[in-house]
């Protein structure tokens, strides 16, 4: 049975058509409005959008919206990191110690296919691809938009509006205009990122682990690489724009490139054979985050995914933190669903603290992959956590298992016992109150998790 309410979803990316399915499933009339054409029909420009890494907050959506299975059919599980030396040696970091914790590589494009077509499939659902949101007037609830086909302007005015359309969302942009209490913040990191890329071998086969996040930690930058479907890999190079012997700006000719790989990662070279064409070609990307306050305009209008907190992707967490809204949003309208006033102060009051988390943490963690990896006291510190997570899987979770792995708690909660619990072994680990032979035993391991615990407990107070 339709309600009454007309709702209009401005931008159809992960985020927006998560969001129109679940609504659709309410009984919502939905309209969604997305300025690309469709990407179940044109393929997606090389070189533009970071691998995904679908965790289990985002599945956790998944499972709400009943698309869960389908969306597993095109992951791969990567069970681990294979970090990579500049000898071309690797060795392995898993991300827990229990068994069957693991991250999976997802292209965004088959992802958002999915659930374009899930949404579609509900007669109460239109998709409207092609049209450039050009303002939203919030107090009337009338967006306006550009149709890239006849290049006409248009007006469509909905009983409640939705911004999903990204980290240069229309509807924000509109807030600052329209909006005086409105707060926001952009900061960009100082490097970019280019995406390159590692084909299949001759028979359709994956030429390095398909079972891992590959990592090349090199100090100011980094290279990683996730597996795709069809046998080939993802690379994105992160670095300065314009610190440091090697950055974006001087990397402008073939011998500069090649000097730079060949110094840093020589074991790329035969795995990227158009590594020269494939770094002029493709663009670079920026990296910011984008932090605001209220996410809503009364019971008008409201801000939701990458539109409200745009974050850095070194956690894995941009795709996931956006599904996760979709689902507090959803608990939140089994409870106010009538007041959508009521309804979008709640999500706001409730996901905001969240959101500004996991975009610290996803800052936390680039330092962390790109300096600490190599580190050998990181290495002690994370062979002590593996054990404890082996020894004591219910009892102890690392920082990083309690922002991936345990998504009945908030990215808040993770980040502050996680950071307590980091702080705590670290310490233990510099004062040499445990053992750095590595080889614990099960008895000494309960001591450690004691005093991490009683640490722990100390600054959570």
């Amino acid at each position: 049975m339709n309600k009454k309410e007309n709702i209009l979803i401005v931008g159809a990316g992960l985020c927006g058509s998560l969001l129109a399915l679940r609504l659709a499933q309410r009984g919502y009339h939905v309209d969604i409005y997305e300025s690309r054409s469709d990407l179940r029909k044109t393929d997606i420009s090389a070189g533009r959008s970071i691998n995904l890494a679908l965790s289990d907050r985002g599945l956790k959506a998944l499972r709400l919206a009943g698309v869960e299975e389908k969306a597993r059919e095109i992951c791969i599980p990567m069970k681990g990191r294979l970090m990579h030396d500049t000898a071309s040696n690797t060795f392995e970091s898993n991300y827990s110690g229990r068994n069957g914790e693991f991250i999976n590589s997802i292209s965004r494009g088959d992802l958002n296919g999915i659930l374009l077509t899930e949404a579609e499939s509900h007669e109460n659902v239109t998709i409207h691809f092609n049209n450039k949101c050009l303002g939203i007037d919030i107090e009337e609830k009338i967006a306006t938009f550009e149709s890239y086909q006849t290049k006409e302007q248009f007006t469509v005015k909905a009983e409640v509006i939705f911004g999903t359309d990204g980290a240069g969302s229309s509807l924000r942009k509109s807030y600052e205009k329209q909006f005086p209490e409105f707060k926001v913040s952009q900061e960009f990191l100082t490097h970019g990122y280019k995406e390159l890329e590692i084909p299949a071998d001759a028979n359709g086969n994956h030429l390095i682990s398909k079972d891992h996040l590959h990592i090349w930690p090199r100090g100011d930058y980094m290279l990683i690489a996730l597996p795709n479907m069809d046998g080939s890999f993802t690379v994105t190079l992160f670095l300065s724009y314009s610190d440091g012997e090697y950055n974006f700006d001087n990397l402008i000719t073939k011998e500069k490139i090649t000097e730079f790989f060949e110094k840093d990662f020589p074991d790329t070279l035969q795995l990227i054979p158009d590594i020269l064409k494939e770094f002029e070609i493709n663009p670079t990307g920026k990296l910011g985050t984008v932090k605001c306050e209220p996410w809503a305009y009364k019971g008008n209008t409201t801000l939701m995914g990458d539109s409200a907190h745009a974050i850095v992707p070194f956690y894995g967490q941009g795709m996931n933190a956006s599904f996760e809204d979709v689902v507090v949003f959803d608990e939140v309208l089994n409870e106010f669903e009538g007041n959508w006033e009521q309804v979008f102060s709640e999500f706001h009051k409730r996901r905001k603290i969240d959101a500004d988390a996991i975009a610290d943490l996803a800052i936390d963690n680039y330092y962390e992959m790109r300096d600490h990896v190599a580190n050998p006291l990181f290495k002690v510190k994370r062979t002590i956590e593996m054990d404890l997570e082996k020894n004591f899987p219910t009892e102890y979770f690392s920082k990083y298992s309690l922002v991936t792995f345990n998504e009945h708690i908030g990215y808040h909660e993770a980040m502050t016992k996680g950071r307590a619990q980091d702080k705590a072994l670290l310490a233990m680990v510099q004062g040499n109150e445990v053992s750095t032979s590595l080889e614990m035993s099960k008895e000494a391991l309960k001591i450690v998790l004691k005093k991490v615990q009683e640490e722990t407990n100390k600054m959570l107070k």
